[in-house]
């Protein structure tokens, strides 16, 4: 079968199996196509059903996403219930090395808000669990509990429109051997509270489905991607997500051109975006030609730019280095054995392990960080290049270098959940 009919019996199995179904919408073209497949489904074979839709409006966004959002959910308001959440939650931000959050809807900036909150807003006050400390996935993941509680449920599953083709994050959601907890052994779900799962029907999905599925079935869509199309982005390059975040940054300076208006209010909403709008995606962001100064290595290079920031980021970027050192010199990372063979014949120095406990074929390498390799799978490798480029991207999550939460971030988001979850 194709996708699509594999995604239509994916959210068959739903409707069947779950009483509670909330699909997250942002506005985007995967989460618009979920949202548009779902509708498809209940109103084809007549369901006397309806679902719940969250969209957590980030204040700072294209007015055409604001359009949009808006009539998807007023033109389906007889199947939808909709929560549009306005909450001050803490956002990850790559446009400035002093600050790595920003804050939506923060009442004590409000005469800098990028617009007005819509009228049907849902504030953190209707909300029982938030507090200042969460982020807005501890938000999203802690509304899953909240919405399955609030509706009586049997069974809850939120929907939600990530697809493995864009990262490697999105990736493990689904193929990580730790994503052992999911519904009736369906690896496209996943277990996030008893009885309450997360469900990604659209994971196998490519770009051009997207769009062939939206031409096929004449699905609404953000017009906002006719306008990056005619700036000349692909449709791999497009993205309607939240400016201040590293996938935004290349095209943060379209704001300027599309939306001025919103561009001069962006300008004075969060420290650095100027200088990401003009500099974002060339080598004063730190990616794509990005060469090395002379008369340094790239591990030299990696101190001085740390030299340069405010001490607080200056020891998150330390820590971090510190604990991937530690991992691949100690336990190894899993390389695949193309990668394995081309740092042999490079003459770097590993230690090749027989087998390991991921779920998979490759084999775990031991080795010191060097300074940098050209191979095909360089992003798989430890070098002080790509830290350079983390530092450089504001990626204080390092992302770049494949980092998840740490341990303290996992413990402190558990804590937050737990410490609130009964609350009603």
């Amino acid at each position: 079968m194709n996708v699509y009919e594999a995604a239509i019996k994916r959210i068959e199995t739903i409707f069947r199996e779950f009483d509670n179904i909330s699909v997250s919408f942002s506005g985007g073209k995967d989460s618009g196509v979920l949202l548009n497949l779902c509708i498809k489904y209940i109103r084809e074979n007549h369901l006397n059903r309806r679902i719940s839709v969250l969209h957590l409006d980030y204040e700072a966004q294209y007015e055409m996403t604001t359009k949009y959002v808006d009539e998807v959910l007023a033109g389906n308001s007889d199947i939808l219930d909709v929560y549009r959440v306005c909450v001050p939650f803490k956002v990850t931000t790559c446009t400035s090395m002093y600050e790595s959050y920003w804050r939506p809807w923060e009442e004590s900036k409000k005469n800098i808000w990028v617009r007005s909150m819509p009228n049907n807003a849902i504030t953190k006050e209707n909300f029982p669990f938030y507090n200042e400390k969460m982020w807005d996935y501890d938000f999203q993941q802690q509304f899953s509990l909240w919405i399955h509680e609030r509706n009586n449920a049997q069974k809850t599953a939120i929907l939600v429109g990530i697809r493995t083709q864009e990262s490697l994050n999105r990736w493990r959601a689904i193929h990580s051997d730790k994503n052992y907890k999911n519904y009736n052994g369906l690896n496209w779900t996943k277990e996030v509270y008893s009885n309450v799962y997360n469900a990604y029907p659209i994971f196998d999905w490519l770009t051009e489905d997207i769009w062939v599925a939206n031409a096929k079935f004449g699905f609404s869509y953000n017009k906002l991607y006719d306008l990056y199309y005619q700036a000349g982005l692909n449709i791999n390059q497009m993205r309607v997500a939240s400016p201040f975040i590293s996938e935004g940054q290349e095209t943060l300076s379209l704001y300027r051109v599309i939306e001025p208006h919103t561009w001069g209010k962006l300008v004075s909403r969060v420290n650095g975006v100027n200088f990401t709008g003009i500099y974002g995606g060339t080598t004063a962001m730190g990616w794509k030609s990005i060469t090395l100064p002379k008369r340094h290595t790239w591990e030299s290079y990696m101190y001085f730019l740390l030299s340069t920031l405010p001490e607080k980021t200056r020891q998150n970027y330390l820590t971090k280095l510190k604990t991937s050192i530690k991992f691949w010199k100690e336990k190894g990372g899993v390389l695949d054995e193309d990668t394995i063979i081309s740092l042999k014949k490079a003459g770097v120095n590993i230690e090749v392990g027989n087998s390991s406990n991921y779920n998979t074929t490759k084999l775990p390498v031991r080795m010191d960080y060097i300074d940098d390799i050209d191979i095909k799978d360089f992003k798989l490798v430890p070098t002080y290049k790509r830290m350079c480029i983390c530092i450089m991207k504001n990626d204080h999550l390092c992302k770049y270098m494949g980092f998840s939460q740490t341990k303290n971030e996992i413990a402190r988001r558990k804590n937050i959940i737990e410490k609130y979850q009964n609350i009603l």
